[in-house]
């Protein structure tokens, strides 16, 4: 059932499950990399953490294209209050599954344990200054945020590269319905979060997107107007994005009427 086509210069790829969506989207990151590391020895890379990108994940390691050892990582957003060794924190499950498993040139993690988490965004704002982003690999939450840039915090025009948040009760139930948290109230109300600018002027963007769970999102991420209410929305336009998305969270938009899909590999 792989699916594709282009919508607001936007390439979106569908496929018959969440595996083959990784798999493929790990393959379009390879082919960044090597069009880049074509240019310069070193690549800045920007990573997502949540369940949605496992398959994906998984896929990037087993990867004998890349050269790890070449990349500088980073991560989008951490949780306020929570320890890098929380199993909830993000900077625990990128290291899980990502950073502890490929040599990388370095590791740069969020701390979201700060006594000061608005002196924390400015230090990670200029390391990121210094290393501007090649390819950001990210998600889209069910209220159709970027990072944890929530509707009502999300700002295309955002002066700030990173920022101290709160979450929005949506956001925070999807940490609950994703299994990171047992309830609601366990989930922390604040969060770091790397801004809709500084994710959106990477060279590259490429987003895996499973899960019906996410359909409404997608769906509105391309049909909907493009706005802040929807913070995906943004990538609009960008010929620069491509979004992988299994045949659950493309549901409404195969069922978009005067869509032409055309099949891909």
């Amino acid at each position: 059932m792989n699916k594709q086509l282009i919508i607001d210069n936007v390439q979106i790829a569908v496929y018959e499950n969440r595996k083959e969506m990784g798999v493929a989207a790990a393959r379009c990151v390879e082919n960044l990399y090597q069009s880049i590391a074509g240019e310069k020895d070193t690549l800045n890379m920007i990573f997502a953490a949540a369940p949605s990108q496992n398959e994906f994940l998984d896929a990037l390691c087993d990867s004998s294209v890349i050269d790890f050892s070449r990349i500088n990582a980073f991560h989008m957003d951490e949780y306020v209050g929570l320890s890098h060794d929380s199993p909830q924190s993000f900077s625990h499950y990128l290291t899980e599954h990502l950073f502890s498993r490929r040599k990388f040139r370095s590791v740069n993690l969020i701390n979201g344990n700060t006594d000061n988490p608005e002196e924390e965004c400015r230090r990670y704002g200029l390391l990121l200054d210094s290393y501007p982003p090649d390819i950001v690999c990210a998600g889209v939450g069910e209220n159709g945020h970027i990072a944890f840039n929530d509707p009502d915090a999300a700002d295309f025009l955002d002066p700030l590269c990173m920022k101290v948040v709160i979450l929005d009760p949506v956001c925070r139930q999807q940490q609950v319905n994703d299994g990171c948290f047992a309830v609601l109230e366990d989930v922390p109300e604040k969060a770091m979060t790397l801004t809709i600018p500084t994710l959106a002027c990477a060279r590259y963007k490429v987003f895996v997107v499973p899960s019906g769970r996410k359909a409404k999102a997608v769906h509105d991420m391309f049909l909907s107007e493009r706005s802040e209410k929807v913070p995906a929305s943004v990538i609009r336009g960008d010929s620069s994005s491509s979004v992988f998305l299994d045949k659950e969270s493309a549901a409404l938009l195969l069922e978009g009427k005067g869509i032409r899909w055309e099949a891909c590999s």
